[in-house]
């Protein structure tokens, strides 16, 4: 067991996976003093702060919601949602930052904030050593070492499953370790194929969800542990990545020079539908589980002020206006119900759609939301949407916005609509919740566009505000304002802001905390009729224990199974029964269903990608609010304008991040990403 943990730290060292074994417990000591591991893993207390430390490499950079770009990439912005600060053009001590526009064109070079490689090799070694170690331990019952061995081998997938989004093909490093008496290039490791990651991701996570003995962990303590659940989830992102266009029969040109040192390419050419239907079979595992669901906020008829308004009832719809939930909304607030899950009213434990979460990353939440909030009260004023965002938000009975997507050359011919609310609409209760003076543009809109837009004219409610004049303040954006276009980074370049994540209570810098939905229910219901529409045949596939077998194809009823609950949840009718019988039509409503669902949650970045969509969405010019005009000049205010000043271009090298010139000199045989440079 010493000589596999020596071989296995030393593997890792040399080849450049651990940049510097100060970062860990001191490994000197080890080599010194064969019996330490023995000494950690037969005392119960150092064996959980060993598994602790490997958890601990899930934070910060590796976190799937980055307020900012540290160590890390912030890829919760994307053509839907930007950031404003850290611009040099207003501020030049910003110069060393990485912006918005920076990180949109690729400004920054490969050694800078690229911390998620060594943090995640790190998080594997550290693991890997647990999982060989743990059963030594006397302390603990066999259920429970199995249930910790499970919880490393997730933890371990769960490190390569970032690793594969973000850096794309990457080394699978050998579980038992190699024979350290050879030279450091003859164990140098390249680049695994994609399709490896993703198959090495699922088989480990499926030895996971063996291993961990539990469902659901509804308990303060424990809510931040794995379940099987969260294993299979994160092995249905790994093959439906796999089987997506990028890693897909992809011979494009970046795809013939990502190749490993021996020239072998990596990302596969030949296409195979069956991969989507795998894909499909893993999201269909966690739908199987029967313990999760979307989490619903009843329906409510009083009134308790601009915060806590009765329940909006959708327009009429034949299937769903007349049914409970599951199978409707009739008992149910959509608004709320989306709003809810994400500003910190739900608590993690007992929250039925989240899977899995870095409960304790709510720092990187609460700095998104000080970030979107106005210059009210001490907030940065930030953080906005693009018009395309706004646009993909659907009207409240289902159709499109009228003018939608006009600008970008996507219009059906329709103009936006002209005019604003008055007070004598608010008082009869048309176009709720909109105050007076709110462009019509944003009336009778679906429930998530109120829970995520901060459009002109939207209410921050600021409950935590000592006084009640303080509360319920409506926000413009015009020139002019105190939220309006000025010479200084605080200002939204679209006049279009963020409402999701924001509670009624949250003031700047006294923020609820907010758990990071690293993986919902919502989001695999989606994956699991994305892969369905892309298979013309049929398949049987066993389900991950092989206690059955599935028979997988393009089902309507079984799509329909992953977009009814979100669309009921959203207060929206289902799709046409011409869009469920196209799949480019099916293919395009499930891209825009996901694009405004996840909207701020880190999906859209890697989306894009895995599409082959970033090349087109990526460039679109950004258009926005014309936010030079003031109050006098509303109607032009909400003309849309291209907004020069966020990048909108995309190049082949920014489908996966670089390597660290570092982390190429250790290991000979690592290949640098096409349109990076390798070190001189």
């Amino acid at each position: 067991m010493i000589k596999k943990f020596s071989i296995l730290l030393l593997t890792l060292f040399v080849i450049g996976l651990v940049p510097s074994c100060s970062d860990y417990l001191d490994s000197d000591r080890y080599f010194r003093d064969r019996t330490t591991i023995e000494t950690v893993f037969t005392d119960r207390e150092r064996t959980e702060q060993w598994l602790a430390y490997a958890y601990s490499f899930l934070n910060g950079a590796t976190a799937d919601i980055i307020a900012k770009a540290g160590d890390g990439s912030p890829h919760v912005y994307d053509d839907a949602m930007y950031f404003g600060d850290r611009d040099v053009k207003y501020d030049p001590k910003d110069a060393w930052d990485l912006s918005y526009n920076k990180f949109r064109l690729g400004e920054y070079s490969e050694n800078e904030y690229n911390e998620v490689w060594p943090r995640c090799y790190k998080g594997i070694y550290q693991a890997s050593v647990f999982i060989h170690n743990i059963d030594m331990n006397p302390t603990m019952s066999e259920q429970e070492r199995m249930d910790y061995k499970g919880q490393a081998r997730f933890v371990r997938a769960y490190f390569y499953w970032l690793l594969l989004r973000k850096y794309g093909p990457v080394p699978i490093m050998p579980d038992e370790g190699i024979d350290y008496t050879q030279s450091y290039d003859d164990i140098a490791t390249p680049r695994s194929s994609y399709e490896e990651v993703a198959e090495h991701i699922s088989n480990e996570m499926v030895q996971a969800a063996k291993e961990i003995q539990y469902l659901t962990r509804n308990d303060n303590e424990n809510i931040a542990r794995p379940t099987k659940g969260a294993a299979l989830a994160t092995r249905a992102y790994a093959l439906i990545f796999a089987a997506s266009p990028l890693a897909n029969g992809n011979d494009d040109e970046f795809a013939k020079a990502m190749v490993d040192d021996q020239g072998r390419r990596l990302l596969s050419q030949e296409y195979s539908e069956e991969k989507w239907a795998k894909a499909a079979a893993a999201a269909r595992d966690v739908i199987e589980l029967g313990v999760y669901d979307l989490y619903t906020a009843p329906f409510s008829t009083t009134n308790n002020g601009l915060h806590d308004l009765p329940t909006i009832i959708p327009p009429a719809d034949p299937t769903f206006s007349n049914q409970d939930w599951p199978n409707g909304w009739r008992n149910i607030d959509p608004f709320k119900s989306y709003r809810d899950l994400f500003n910190g009213t739900v608590d993690p434990v007992g929250n039925p759609e989240l899977i899995f979460s870095r409960v304790h990353n709510t720092s990187q939440v609460a700095s998104m939301v000080n970030h979107q909030m106005p210059r009210d009260f001490g907030g940065w004023n930030t953080h906005g949407l693009t018009q395309k965002m706004v646009d993909a938000y659907y009207m409240n009975d289902g159709t499109d916005a009228p003018g939608k997507d006009k600008e970008i050359g996507r219009g059906n011919g329709s103009n936006r609509m002209a005019g604003f609310t008055t007070q004598e609409d608010v008082d009869a209760g048309r176009y709720a919740p909109l105050r007076a003076n709110v462009s019509l543009q944003y009336a009778n809109r679906e429930p998530r566009f109120y829970a995520s837009v901060a459009f002109n004219g939207a209410v921050w409610h600021y409950l935590n505000r000592p006084e009640a004049k303080e509360h319920h303040r409506q926000t413009f954006y015009y020139r002019g304002g105190g939220n309006g276009f000025m010479n200084s980074p605080f200002h939204l370049r679209t006049g279009i802001g963020v409402m999701k994540f924001v509670h009624p209570e949250d003031v700047p810098n006294n923020i609820r905390a907010k758990s990071e939905p690293a993986i919902r229910y919502a989001d695999i219901l989606l994956l699991y009729a994305e892969a369905l529409n892309e298979l013309d045949g049929t398949y049987s596939i066993a389900s991950w224990d092989g206690s059955k077998t599935y028979t997988i194809s393009r089902d309507i009823e079984q799509m329909k199974r992953g977009v009814h609950p979100v669309r009921i949840r959203a207060g929206l009718p289902d799709y046409t029964s011409s869009t469920y019988g196209s799949k480019d039509e099916s293919r395009k409503a499930l891209k825009r269903e996901r694009m405004i669902e996840l909207l701020g949650e880190g999906k859209r970045y890697f989306d894009l990608r895995r599409w082959k969509d970033a090349a087109v969405e990526e460039a679109l010019q950004i258009y926005g609010c014309n936010v030079i005009m003031n109050a006098d000049h509303k109607e032009e205010f909400h003309q849309p304008i291209a907004i020069f000043n966020l990048a909108s271009t995309f190049s082949p090298k920014l489908y996966f991040w670089p390597i660290r010139h570092d982390e190429l000199k250790h290991n000979k045989r690592l290949t640098q990403a096409p349109g990076w440079t390798s070190y001189d």
